[in-house]
C-alpha cells in the first residue's frame, strides 16, 4: 500500500500485513525524542491514516532504546522562545498531533520499549492498548522542566487509567514507573519480552482485524466518547444508537449466519 504522507522525516509507516499498519517513530539516534516537526507530522500522519481502512495501526519506536523519550531538549529554545500567542499556537498543533492518532477509528496499539516520557507518555496513553518490554520507563516528567502535567491530554488519559489520585501522585513527583508497576496499577495491559514484543502486538491486531470491523469502530468510539460524557443515560444514549446503526451492516446478519453454520465470518466491513 501506498500512502501520501507529506514530507514525512520524523515518522515512517508501513503496512505490515493487509489491514495492518506500524507507525514508527523514526529517530533513533535521538531516542526518538520528538520536535516541533514531529507533533506536525502526527496530524498529518492521523489524517492520512483516516483515509485508509485498516482494521489496527501499532505504533512504536524505532531502534532498540526507546519508544520515546519526550520532547528533545537540544530544541527546546525554539519553544521558550516563543510569545504566548505563539506557543498557544504550538500547543494546538502538538495536541492536535496527538489527539489524530487517539481518535483514528480503528484500535491503535502501543508497543513501548524503553522511555515513554513526557510526550513520548502522552503518545503511549493516546493508543488504546498498550503492550510493554521489561525496558519499559514511564513518566509525566513535565513537572522538571517547569511545564504541568496539563499537556498533550496526559492529565485526561492518565487519571482514567489509573484514577485522579494516583495520577496527582505520578504527575507531582515525576517519578519514573517501570514494568511491573505500570502493569499493577494498570497502567499497560500485558509485559512481554523484548524480543516478541512487536510480534505479540501483530497477533493482538490479527485477532482484532478477525472481528467485524463496524462493530469494533464501534466500540471503540463507545469507549472513548463515555469517557467523556458525564451520565449514565448519555452513555446509554451513545450505546443504543451505535447498536442499532450495526443491525443495518452486512457483517452482523453474517456473523449470525456463520455462527449458525459453524464457520468462521466472512466480514466485509459494510
Amino acid at each position: 500500500m501506498t500512502i501520501d504522507f507529506p514530507d514525512l522525516q520524523t515518522l515512517t509507516f508501513e503496512e505490515a500485513e493487509p489491514g495492518i499498519g506500524i507507525l514508527r517513530i523514526n529517530r533513533p539516534e535521538r531516542m526518538n525524542s520528538q520536535t516541533v516537526r514531529m507533533f506536525h507530522e502526527y496530524l498529518a500522519a492521523g489524517r492520512a491514516l483516516r483515509d485508509i481502512r485498516l482494521r489496527a495501526l501499532i505504533v512504536t519506536g524505532a531502534g532498540e532504546r526507546a519508544f520515546c523519550a519526550g520532547f528533545d531538549l537540544d530544541e527546546i529554545h525554539v519553544i521558550t522562545e516563543m510569545g504566548v500567542r505563539e506557543f498557544l499556537k504550538f500547543q494546538e498543533v502538538a495536541t492536535g498531533g496527538i489527539q489524530s492518532i487517539r481518535h483514528l477509528p480503528f484500535p491503535v496499539i502501543a508497543a513501548i520499549h524503553g522511555p515513554a516520557t513526557g510526550g513520548g507518555l502522552a503518545l503511549a496513553l493516546a493508543a488504546d492498548i498498550r503492550l510493554a518490554a521489561p525496558t519499559l520507563k514511564m513518566s509525566a516528567a513535565f513537572v522538571k522542566v517547569g511545564l504541568s502535567i496539563g499537556e498533550l491530554g496526559t492529565s485526561f488519559n492518565l487519571a482514567r487509567l489509573v484514577g485522579p489520585a494516583r495520577a496527582a501522585e505520578i504527575g507531582y513527583t515525576a517519578r519514573i514507573l517501570e514494568a511491573d508497576e505500570a502493569l499493577r496499577i494498570g497502567l499497560v495491559n500485558q509485559v512481554i519480552p523484548s524480543e516478541r514484543l512487536l510480534d505479540e502486538a501483530l497477533t493482538m491486531a490479527r485477532v482484532i482485524a478477525q472481528n467485524s470491523p463496524g462493530g469494533v469502530r464501534m466500540s471503540k468510539r463507545a469507549i472513548q466518547r463515555n469517557a467523556e460524557i458525564g451520565s449514565y443515560e448519555a452513555a446509554l444514549e451513545l450505546e443504543n444508537r451505535g447498536q442499532a446503526l450495526l443491525t443495518r451492516t452486512e457483517d452482523m446478519p453474517e456473523a449470525l449466519a456463520a455462527f449458525k453454520e459453524k464457520r468462521a465470518p466472512q466480514f466485509s466491513g459494510r
